[in-house]
C-alpha cells in the first residue's frame, strides 16, 4: 500500500458470513468501484479484437510482477530467485499484483503477456490456469475468469487468483451427474449440474490426466464463446474442481428486466460473486445482507432452463 502498488486499504474492509444453509460471504468494499479500472469495450461481444491503445497489461511497472510461472516437462516444481536467460521465455506467463484486490493474495495470471492475447479461453492458457492452482497445493486458493460480456474490465487475457480461508458456497451444492462424451468418459472427466443452487451451472471433475479435464473445460468454454454466451470460471480444489457459469447478466440489464432494488446494490456479478463471495458497496447493503438478498441476484445471473439446456446438449 505505501508503494501505490493498491488503490485502497483492503484489510479495513469488513467481511461476515450470511447465517445460512450456503454461508454466502459478503465484504463491504466501498472503494473499488469508485477506483476500479472502467470497462473500454462492448459488453455485448465476448470476442473482440485485443486493442492496443486500451489499457492493457503490457504497460504495468515491473514493481508489479510478482513471478514467472512456466511449465516444465520433468512433473517437477522448481523455484528460481534469479532464472537464467536460458528459462526466460520471449513472452512470459507473468504473475502480476492486482491494483483493485478483494481479498488476500489477489493476484492475476497474464499468459503470454507480450502477445497481447485478448480475453478469450484457449486450451493452452486455460491448462496454464489449471496448472497453476495444482501448483499452489492449497485448497484455500482459487482460480477465477471472467469472459467479456460478464463485466471484465480489460480486453488481455488474464485470470485472477486469491486465497479465501472458507469454503466457497458453490463448493457445498449438491450435483447431479449428467450424460457427456464417451471419450470424455474415457478419460475420467465427470461432468455434474448444479443443484438447488440459483445459478444454473456444471462442474467438471477429473480423474486422470490434468489435460484431460482442462481440454473438456477448454472445450466447452471455447464454445460459448463462439455462440457469444458470456461465462465465468471458477477452478477449485486445488485444480481438480472446474465450475463453469453461463451467464446473462448483462444482457438483463441492458433490456431493462433487472429489478430497480438490485441494480441500486451497483454489485456487477463475476465468478467471485457467482461462486458466494459478494463484494458490496454500500454499507447498508452490508449491514441488511441475507441469504434471500443473495439469492435473488443470482436468479437474475442464471439463464433460462431452455438456454441452459442447449449449453448442456
Amino acid at each position: 500500500m505505501n508503494r501505490g502498488l493498491f488503490r485502497y486499504n483492503l484489510t479495513t474492509c469488513k467481511t461476515k458470513v450470511i447465517p445460512s444453509d450456503y454461508g454466502f460471504i459478503v465484504q463491504l468494499n466501498e472503494g473499488r468501484h469508485l477506483k476500479k479500472r472502467p470497462t473500454e469495450f462492448r459488453v455485448d461481444q465476448v470476442l473482440q479484437d485485443f486493442d492496443e491503445k486500451k489499457f492493457n497489461f503490457t504497460k504495468v511497472g515491473h514493481e508489479e510482477v510478482l513471478f514467472m510461472f512456466e511449465q516444465r516437462d520433468d512433473c517437477y516444481s522448481h523455484f528460481f530467485p534469479s532464472a537464467p536467460a536460458i528459462f526466460k521465455p520471449t513472452s512470459p506467463n507473468v504473475v502480476a499484483t492486482n491494483f483493485s484486490p478483494i481479498e488476500y493474495g489477489h493476484i492475476l495470471l497474464i499468459p503470454r503477456v507480450l502477445d497481447c492475447l485478448p480475453q478469450r479461453i484457449d486450451h493452452m492458457s486455460f491448462f496454464l490456469a489449471l496448472s497453476l492452482a495444482k501448483e499452489a497445493a492449497d485448497l484455500f486458493f482459487r482460480v477465477g475468469y471472467n469472459s467479456l460480456g460478464t463485466f471484465a474490465t480489460i480486453n488481455h487475457l488474464h485470470f485472477q487468483l486469491y486465497y479465501l480461508a472458507s469454503p466457497f458456497p458453490v463448493e457445498k451444492v449438491p450435483t447431479l451427474r449428467v450424460m457427456t462424451s464417451t471419450s470424455m468418459q474415457r478419460n475420467g472427466v465427470v461432468v455434474s449440474q448444479l443443484l438447488k443452487f440459483p445459478v444454473r451451472s456444471l462442474v467438471f471433475e477429473g480423474r486422470d490426466t490434468l489435460w484431460d479435464l482442462s481440454s473438456a473445460v477448454a472445450n466447452s468454454c471455447i464454445r460459448l464463446q463462439h455462440n457469444n454466451i458470456p461465462f465465468n470460471v471458477l477452478i477449485a480444489n486445488c485444480g481438480k474442481s472446474v465450475f463453469l457459469f453461463p451467464q446473462c447478466y448483462a444482457e438483463k440489464q441492458a433490456r431493462g428486466e433487472v429489478s430497480q432494488e438490485l441494480l441500486e446494490t451497483q454489485v456487477n456479478p463475476v465468478v467471485w460473486e457467482i461462486g458466494g463471495h459478494k463484494v458490496l458497496k454500500r454499507r447498508e447493503d452490508f449491514e441488511n445482507a441475507s441469504e434471500d438478498y443473495a439469492w435473488r441476484l443470482l436468479a437474475e445471473v442464471s439463464l433460462s432452463e431452455e438456454s441452459f439446456r442447449e449449453v448442456k446438449a
